[in-house]
């Protein structure tokens, strides 16, 4: 019988001795790595290769419409329709704001019952360029809101699905959209092998940062999309935010408000926000903490973001420092349970606090990550906090083609690679993949059918915003 998402496989209970978080202790012995790769080998049996390329609507435990609905209590009410708004623009931007309903379409499909810590919302738009503490430009997963430990299948699933819908998208064929998830899934099998092979603390410093991004590129359209991304990146920083987003009223400094985008909270809100950042500095660093409470803010603005996001509740704060050019804009974001968490841990939390879940596994994702990342808390709702425009940038598709698209997809199996082999299971699902043809045809199948579910799925919201189930306002 193959195991879900839901039922880790007994054997996995003999490696460690973790603790309720995931950790293991020193005092307890190794598992060796042939061991633990013969132990993923040993899961084929359990859990076939080829069943990672089942898909059925008959399993859903929710619909489409359901979900998006349910996902929409306890938003920001006037922003529901610039959520469905944006997911309606097409089925890759609904495939970004579906998180919820593929963790539980993922739950009920056959996994290893390994898991790693997993983004738990990979897909093509939340891999990106973003500023080292060094102030180096690397490329990595970006997006954070859903980690979790959990199957790492679930990451690579979402990620093969979201590379074959951008390709149609884009007016790619059939054969092309097979080709990029292949390559997708070679780059993570062939990268998790390599870092497999070497010790956990080396593979914890493996990065990728912008030049060497360029020199996996080959010359082209795909050379040319990461170079202007990095273009982009490197003036996406809190100074070149500055005339865009404030003015300067009363010899002060004023956030534009831009309704409904951005707009201003109550003095009370106000209030709350700003002790709020005060209680941030306890989390950081203590270097990091002197050098933040070395602003002070001048203003706070609430600031829509993203496309499942949009209805949470995210800030923009506005600080300066010596003086009117020593700025620093951070976002306090909101941060819930994971939709993976659930179907992992049932319906008891495993973090007290979401916004420091955030914060731990983005740190161990990434390797690298934002020195200001930190979190808080505002009258019952947690948060976290993070640099705003901290030189982030996206490689933008468009025109790319299918070899554009295959290069890039390469590059983001890579990355989710890497993030899965920082934290736990790599020689296991090593084992478990093998040579990885056979895994690599079961994700392609996967994909493609789980493309056409996408489609039916956006189509579906559609038809219930158009029958006024689902109010939604679009290009906002």
């Amino acid at each position: 019988m193959y195991t879900t998402g839901m039922q880790p496989h007994v054997v996995l209970e003999s490696l460690a001795d973790p603790d309720r978080r995931g950790f293991s202790v020193l005092s307890a012995p190794a598992v060796p790595r042939a061991e633990r790769y013969r132990i993923g080998k040993a899961l084929r049996q359990e859990v076939p290769r080829s069943s990672l390329a089942d898909w059925s609507p008959e399993g859903r435990r929710i619909g489409a419409v359901e979900s998006v609905m349910a996902t929409n209590a306890g938003r920001v009410e006037r922003l529901v329709p610039v959520r469905v708004g944006r997911m309606v623009a097409g089925p890759f931007a609904f495939l970004r704001g579906a998180a919820a309903l593929h963790a539980s379409d993922f739950a009920t499909l056959p996994a290893t019952g390994v898991r790693p810590v997993i983004c738990g919302d990979a897909h093509l738009g939340n891999f990106g360029f973003y500023a080292s503490p060094e102030r180096d430009l690397v490329f990595d997963l970006n997006d954070f809101d859903e980690a979790h430990p959990g199957a790492w299948e679930w990451d690579l699933r979402r990620l093969a699905a979201s590379v074959w819908v951008a390709g149609r998208e884009q007016g790619i064929g059939e054969e092309g959209c097979g080709e990029a998830v292949a390559r997708c899934v070679e780059a993570y099998r062939r990268h998790l092998e390599q870092l497999a092979e070497e010790p956990l603390l080396a593979r914890s410093f493996a990065l990728l940062a912008a030049d060497q991004m360029r020199e996996l590129a080959p010359p082209g359209a795909s050379r040319r999309a990461v170079a202007e991304a990095v273009r982009k990146a490197r003036r996406r920083t809190s100074d070149h935010a500055l005339p865009r987003f404030s003015r300067t009223e009363g010899g002060e400094r004023r956030i534009v408000e831009a309704p409904p985008l951005i707009t201003r909270p109550d003095p009370e809100q106000y209030d709350r926000l700003v002790a709020a950042l005060d209680e941030y500095l306890l989390t950081l660093p203590s270097h990091w903490a002197r050098v933040v409470g070395g602003y002070r803010v001048v203003d706070v603005a609430h600031k829509v973001v993203g496309v499942g996001s949009v209805g949470l509740r995210a800030y923009i704060a506005l600080c300066e420092g010596s003086g009117p050019d020593d700025v620093l804009f951070l976002q306090l974001k909101q941060a819930q349970r994971s939709v993976v968490a659930p179907y992992v841990h049932g319906e008891t939390p495993l973090h007290h606090h979401q916004g420091e879940r955030v914060v731990e596994y983005q740190q161990a994702l990434q390797t690298v990550s934002d020195p200001l990342l930190g979190w808080t808390t505002v009258g019952r709702r947690q948060y976290y906090v993070r640099q705003f425009r901290d030189m982030k940038g996206a490689i933008v598709l468009d025109g790319a083609g299918a070899s554009g698209l295959s290069d890039y997809a390469s590059v983001c199996g890579r990355m989710l690679a890497k993030g899965h082999a920082r934290t736990s299971g790599a020689s296991m699902i090593s084992g478990y993949l093998g040579g990885g043809g056979k895994a690599r045809t079961a994700i392609g199948r996967f994909a493609r059918l789980y493309a056409d579910q996408t489609e039916r799925d956006h189509a579906a919201l559609i038809d219930a915003v158009r029958r006024g189930v689902l109010p939604a306002e679009e290009g906002v």
